[in-house]
C-alpha cells in the first residue's frame, strides 16, 4: 500500500525528511560503541546465518557484514526509532534479513531512511484487503490489479515488503539487487520482494501472469497470478 506524508506542504515534507534522515544516521553513528560493547561477537543477526547453508541467500546475505556488526547493529536501532510502529515478525528469516542489511547500508552509506508499511499480512487480513478491492473497483478481475487473495499473496507468505518513503524505495530499486530484493510492478513503486534466485520480470501490475522461464514451457515451472504478490 501507498505511503503519504499528512504535511503542510510539499517543501515542509522534503525538509522535515531530511532532518529525520541527518538525524537516524547521526543516531546510528552515536550507536555503534553501545553495539559493541553489548555483544562484540555476535551484534548482528545476518542472512547469512540465518539463510540455509549453500544457498544464494547465504551468500546475498553475507553483505551485511560489510558494515561490520556493530554499524549493522546500530542501523538496525536507529531504525527503529524512527519506525517504531513497524512489524517486522512474520517475514521469512532470509527476507528480513536481506532487508535490514539493505536498509543498514542505504542509511550508513548513503544517508537513506527505508522504513516498512506492510510486511507479512495474516490471511484474515489479506482476504479483507480483496473484497474491499473488490467492492471498491467493481469487480474481481479489476481488485487483482491492485490486490490479490490470500493464496496469491506474497505478503502471506512472507515475502512481500511495501516500502517507504519514496526516495527509499527509489534507493532500493537501485542497489536492491544486491540483497535479492527486487520491485515486481510498474503500478507499485512501493511493492518490493525477495528474489534469490535472481532479478524477475518486471510485470505491469500484479494481475498479469509472470512469463515461463526460458526452455522450460511446462506449467509446473510457471509462477501465475495467483502464486505471487
Amino acid at each position: 500500500m501507498p505511503y503519504t506524508l499528512a504535511d503542510g506542504g510539499a517543501a515542509t515534507a522534503r525538509r522535515r525528511d531530511v532532518v529525520y534522515r541527518r538525524v537516524t544516521r547521526a543516531l546510528a553513528v552515536a550507536l555503534v560503541p553501545v553495539a559493541w560493547l553489548a555483544a562484540p561477537h555476535r551484534c548482528a543477526g545476518t542472512a547469512r546465518e540465518r539463510a540455509p547453508l549453500g544457498s544464494r541467500a547465504q551468500t546475498l546475505g553475507s553483505r551485511a557484514r560489510t558494515l561490520g556488526p556493530a554499524r549493522h547493529r546500530a542501523c538496525q536501532w536507529a531504525l527503529a526509532a524512527r519506525f517504531p510502529a513497524e512489524e517486522l515478525a512474520g517475514l521469512t528469516g532470509a527476507t528480513r534479513a536481506a532487508f535490514e542489511a539493505a536498509r543498514a547500508e542505504a542509511l550508513w552509506r548513503h544517508g537513506e531512511l527505508i522504513g516498512l508499511t506492510s510486511g507479512y499480512r495474516d490471511p484474515r487480513e489479506q482476504a479483507r484487503l480483496f473484497a474491499a478491492a473488490v467492492a471498491r473497483d467493481g469487480s474481481v478481475a479489476a481488485a487483482w490489479r491492485r490486490v490479490l487473495p490470500p493464496h496469491a499473496s506474497r505478503h502471506v507468505a512472507g515475502t512481500a515488503l511495501d516500502v517507504r518513503p519514496t526516495e527509499g524505495a527509489r534507493w532500493l530499486e537501485r542497489h536492491g539487487d544486491r540483497h535479492g530484493l527486487y520491485r515486481t510492478y510498474d503500478n507499485e513503486w512501493w511493492h518490493f520482494e525477495y528474489r534469490p534466485d535472481g532479478r524477475p520480470v518486471r510485470l505491469p501490475h500484479p494481475g498479469v501472469p509472470e512469463p515461463c522461464p526460458p526452455r522450460r514451457p511446462d506449467s509446473r515451472t510457471c509462477m501465475s497470478a495467483a502464486s505471487r504478490r
